[in-house]
Formats: structure tokens, sequence, C-alpha cells
């Protein structure tokens, strides 16, 4: 069997992997004092962001601030990603990028915002000035903050609110067919949002991503005055993967999970839901709560039988068809339904809709790979029995990386305008 040292030194190099030899290169003219961690801190400092993979969905992929949800959700959609920069399309030509750019929209913001922002027992009812969906009442609570009050306060409304005809009436309102990007604004990032110049450095990058919790760090190429480059947590763990077999991982990578500190969050932090709730609610509940997915439990065992995320909202809009059957749209039916259509849609939607798990003694490198292969952002540690010991994030692992050094951002948050309560950075 070849040595995997062998196997990274022979034939075609990812740009990943490369970044990886380049950290390698760093790594062997370290000072020999330093830790292991220090020595990664200093290889990161010295690579700038600008040598960052670009994701080829990245590429020129804009989204006026004029387009409509149903077209910001379709272009998304297409390019099968997440999340995309909205362009300021009353800036002038000239324009620097802070006046560019609203902010970076999400495939799950959009989702969650259509199922709050009207009373779903009449969705496609005609608007009249002084109903909720009315073009009036839109624009005052998307661009005020007692938008987002309303949105904590809003309930679940009648059973036809689990119906499959909801979906449908759902994605065919005025609202959604009619409603700005810019009209909720207010619901994603404003701006300036935080961004990143080419020259910055990995760590910087690497620790906006982990202990300040953005989800995405934007790069901008200042000469242009454009977005280059959108860094993911998820881009970052694919990076890593790559670089298996490299000193520098291996040293870190072969710990296990209990050596770097691992489950951050315990079992009585993990927050659940049941089978035979609404869906509704377990999307509510993340979003209040601002976490990215929940186990879904069994009642009567007390078990973890599934996993739902925010991400899995996008279905709603994109896949309604597999609501068809349904009379009562319940987390048990949602993740069925969710795992039947991406058995059939595997190429077009790679992730996965199972609860994936590991133990206690696995370790950082093995937990990364399982990450990767299987397109998700998160992992339930379980004892042998099944039962829950812990929870573990794409941005718990990179925490486990790099370390913030004492006084390291100085003034770099000066200037970035407070965010709105119900924004998720």
């Amino acid at each position: 069997m070849m040595a995997m040292d062998t196997l990274v030194a022979e034939g075609p190099r990812s740009p990943e992997a490369k970044l990886g030899l380049r950290v390698e290169d760093l790594w062997d003219v370290m000072e020999p004092q330093l830790s292991p961690t220090e020595k990664l801190n200093a290889c990161f400092e010295s690579i700038p962001v600008s040598a960052f993979p670009m994701a080829p969905s990245n590429k020129e992929l804009e989204i006026k601030s004029d387009a409509t949800l149903a077209e910001a959700v379709k272009v998304l959609a297409r390019h099968n990603i997440l999340s995309a920069p909205v362009v300021n399309v009353d800036a002038p030509e000239d324009a620097s990028w802070l006046d560019r750019y609203i902010g970076i929209i999400e495939f799950a913001g959009i989702a969650v915002w259509i199922l709050h922002q009207s009373e779903p027992t009449t969705p496609t009812s005609p608007s009249t000035p002084n109903t909720p969906t009315s073009a009036s009442a839109i624009a005052a609570k998307a661009n005020g903050l007692t938008f987002a009050l309303e949105l904590e306060n809003l309930g679940l409304g009648s059973a036809a609110t689990t119906s499959g005809n909801f979906f449908e009436d759902l994605i065919s309102s005025e609202p959604y067919k009619n409603t700005k990007v810019c009209d909720i604004s207010g619901t994603f990032r404003w701006a300036p949002f935080l961004a990143l110049e080419r020259s910055n450095s990995f760590l910087t990058m690497l620790l906006l991503l982990s202990k300040y919790k953005m989800k995405s760090v934007p790069v901008v190429d200042l000469g242009a005055d454009r977005i280059d480059n959108i860094i993911t947590q998820s881009a970052v763990i694919h990076m890593l993967a790559e670089c298996a077999g490299l000193q520098w991982f291996e040293s870190w990578g072969t710990k296990s999970l209990s050596e770097v500190g691992l489950p951050l969050v315990t079992p009585d932090q993990i927050i659940k839901v049941y089978e035979d709730e609404p869906v509704l609610q377990a999307f509510k509940l993340m979003r209040k709560k601002r976490i990215g997915g929940v186990p879904v439990m069994d009642r009567d065992q007390g078990k973890a039988v599934g996993n739902i995320s925010l991400r899995d909202v996008q279905f709603l809009l994109t896949a309604p068809e597999i609501y068809h059957d349904y009379r009562s749209i319940t987390v048990k039916d949602f993740v069925t339904a969710v795992r039947s259509y991406l058995e059939k849609n595997k190429d077009a939607n790679p992730m996965s809709s199972e609860l994936v798990t590991c133990k206690i003694d696995c370790t950082i490198k093995d937990l990364i790979k399982l990450l990767d292969d299987e397109k998700i952002h998160r992992v339930y540690v379980v004892d042998d029995d099944g039962n829950l010991q812990g929870l573990i994030t794409l941005r718990d692992i990179i925490s486990r990386l790099v370390h913030e050094p004492r006084g390291y951002f100085g003034d770099f948050f000066d200037g970035v305008l407070p965010l709105p309560l119900d924004c998720r950075v």
C-alpha cells in the first residue's frame, strides 16, 4: 500500500492541496521553540486570503437589488449555492465597494422571511392597504426593526399552515413574486457589511469564521471595487480535507476530539425538535435561537432519528412537489420527503439529510473527512447506545485550528455599522 505522504507528493494536486503545501513550506522554517498552535498561527498569518481558491460558482455571480425574491431564488438554485452578494443598482458606476454592495443574501433568509411575513391561512388572498401582504405594509415592515420583532411574535396559524397547498400558494403569492431584494434588506446583512481585502491574512479569515461567527467572508479587490471571492466555512473544511498527509495537518488532525476540547456543545445545550411537531415550528425555533440545525427526536425512545437544518428550508421554494401527498407537514414528514427528493436528485443536490454521528474517540482528521464527504455543517457525538453526547459544527473545528493573539484585531471593526437584531451574520 502506498504511503499517504507519497500520495500527496505525486499526481495532480488540487488548488486546496497546493495551498496546504504552501503552509507546509512555512511550517518547516518556523522557529523550533514555537508550539504547534503558535506555528499554525504564524503560518496562516503569512498567507494572504487572495491565495484561497475561488469556487467556480462565485465568479461574477451577483444579485441586483431590484431583483424580486422569486428571481433571486432562481439564480441561487440554478447555480446550486446558498448565498450571493447583492449589488445596489442605484450606485454610480465609480462607486466604491462599500456603496456598490448592500450585503449578502441567503437562500434560507428569503424562505424564512416569506414564511413569516403574512398570515399563512390566506396566502393568495387579494391585498388591501390594511392587510399584512399589501406592498406598503411589506415595505414598512421590511425596512424597520419593528419587522424583526413581528417575526418573533407571529404564530403558526391554523392547521392550513401545514397543508401541501400552502407551499404552492406561497410561491405563487404576490409578496414572493413582487417584493424586491432591497425591500427585505433588514433581514440580512446591512451595508457596510464586513469584508476582507485580498492582502488580509488567512488567520484573520479563520478567526472571523470561527470566533466571530461569520458564516462566510467576502474578499474585496480594492482595485476593481468588487467582491473577488466569498470564503465559506465549508470551503475551509474542504481545504483542510485536501491537506491530509501533510506534516502540519497530521500534527493537529490526528488528535482525538477530546484532546482538542470538542465537542463544545454539551448534551443539555443541544436544542431539539420532535418528529410530530410542525416543520414550520422547527424553522421558527432555528431562527429564534440563531442556530443552523436541530436533531429530530423520537418522542417515545428519546433518541435522535434525523436532522433538519436551516438550509433545508430552500426545498419549500424549489421543490414544493415533494409535499403533494401530505395533508400535514410534520418534521417527520418533511425529513422523509427531503430524503426521497435528494435520493432522486443526487447530482443537483449532493448534500445529505441523514443524521450523521461520530464517537468521542474520533480524530479531527476523520471528522473533517466525514463533514467534507457528506457536505454537511454539523455532526452529533453519540455514545455506544446512540445517546447524544454533544454537537460539533464547522465553526467549532476551525476554532480549534487557530487562536486570536492578544490585541490582534485592534480597530479592525471600527466603522462597521451595528447589525439589526434579526441579522444572521
